[in-house]
């Protein structure tokens, strides 16, 4: 009997079909929360680039079941939009989703090319964004876009720019040099003269997975803050499981959005891999529990590289936390609104924490984080100050979204007890996948 023959293009679609990230949505088997299931061929990387289309979506992922042993992906996420719903457009929700995941697995396809970005740390103080746009403006360069971090006293932002005259990426070597420069003297201040950085990215990076690396190269996660404005830390424990060669993650903190992107994110670029995870979320808080080795598959080797991944942790979980009164400023764009609005802000004793920037037909739609100088919550009086020399209807005071949680019933064994139990953890995988039968 002959066996069948098969042309290279044939087998290239077999492979192509096996490889390419597969998505199912179920709106039906969770009251309180839409079940997505992705399953695709391993490579590194691709669990962030899963939870990073999720989140870039502004979805709130409320539970997850992880699994990437041997050469098969495949992960569970229970989520809803930012006020608790489920998705509602089954259709179009799998449709862009597959979409996304097809781009960042195969390479997003050559586009026109964007604004110059621009990379700063330093330490930060008072006043300091004002100063970073007011060069700006004055060099006749235009804040397109812009996300910026603070933490433990360090400063981290992308500045997405283009020429004010041409609206167009600046390409002259000269001008970007003076920018970079000129910027430079800004961030060193008095104090910061040797870790002060600016610089022009070459390789275009998701946002806020770049803010994170930034953030890490500047070793934010070892420096003390100066004010504690987090309240309760984060409890993050490391253990070896050596039984089956892993070491287990175990994260105890706040849910917020954007968390599980967050950890990810920060254990991917420490150059770990995640094996097994769970995401479990109830009231306002959020246990997380990850099975990690080295890249060689070996788990952690020392009792000093547990505790910098325990302070990585913490600090990559702190860098997104809410800190002070959000303002929303919508605006029509003009030349020299940001540091219009910086100025303000400084002139009136107002720090911000955090910001994001951005610019879309012709129209400023900004949201700022402040605090007072030394870190404590701004007086009303003072930020409707502000909101007055602005324009009450352009700045308004936001409160921070309520995230839906789910009012589920803790587990008995839960008690802040950690799971250490592989075996425990593969059962209650595959029976919230629906592959096992509860024993109870």
């Amino acid at each position: 009997m002959e066996c069948p023959t098969y042309n290279d293009d044939e087998y290239q679609k077999l492979v192509t079909r096996m490889s390419t990230p597969r998505v199912l949505i179920d709106n039906t088997g969770c009251s309180n929360a839409t079940r997505l299931m992705i399953d695709s061929a391993r490579k590194q990387g691709i669990l962030l680039e899963a939870i990073q289309v999720l989140t870039d979506l502004n979805l709130s992922i409320k539970k997850a079941y992880i699994c990437s042993d041997g050469r098969w992906f495949m992960d569970v996420f229970h989520v809803t939009d930012l006020n608790g719903n489920k998705l509602t457009d089954d259709s179009a929700a799998l449709g862009y989703i597959e979409k996304a995941l097809e781009k960042v697995h195969y390479g997003k396809p050559k586009t026109e090319e964007g604004p110059t970005v621009l990379e700063l740390t330093g330490t930060d103080r008072v006043g300091l964004l004002s100063e970073v746009f007011a060069v700006l403006s004055d060099l006749n360069c235009n804040v397109v876009n812009s996300k910026v971090w603070t933490h433990n006293g360090r400063i981290a932002s992308l500045i997405y720019l283009n020429d004010n005259k041409s609206d167009a990426p600046i390409k002259d070597t000269r001008k970007l040099e003076k920018i970079e420069a000129m910027l430079r003297n800004v961030l060193k201040g008095d104090n910061d003269i040797r870790s002060a950085k600016t610089s022009i990215a070459e390789v275009s990076t998701h946002t806020e997975r770049r803010l994170h690396q930034m953030m890490f190269a500047d070793r934010d996660y070892d420096r003390k803050p100066i004010i504690d404005i987090f309240g309760e830390s984060p409890v993050v424990l490391v253990q070896n499981y050596l039984e089956k060669d892993y070491s287990v993650v175990n994260i105890h903190c706040k849910d917020r959005n954007k968390l599980l992107f967050d950890v990810v994110c920060t254990l991917t670029d420490m150059q770990y891999l995640i094996f097994h995870a769970t995401v479990d979320t109830s009231a306002d808080g959020a246990s997380l529990e990850f099975f990690i080795r080295h890249m060689d598959g070996t788990p952690l080797s020392s009792e000093a590289e547990k505790e910098r991944v325990i302070l990585c942790l913490r600090a990559a979980i702190e860098r997104r936390a809410s800190q002070g009164v959000r303002l929303e400023l919508c605006a029509a764009d003009r030349k020299g609104l940001l540091a219009d609005v910086m100025r303000t802000f400084r002139e009136n004793g107002l720090n911000v924490t955090r910001a994001e920037i951005a610019t879309l037909e012709n129209k400023s739609r900004n949201i700022f984080y402040v605090t007072d100088s030394i870190g404590n919550r701004a007086d009303p009086k003072i930020i409707q100050s502000v909101r007055e020399k602005i324009g009450l209807n352009t700045l308004r005071v936001k409160e921070l979204p309520i995230l839906y949680q789910e009012k589920v019933e803790r587990d008995e064994s839960k008690g802040g007890a950690m799971l250490l139990s592989f075996g425990s953890m593969m059962r209650r995988n595959l029976y919230n996948l629906g592959l096992i039968k509860s024993n109870s």
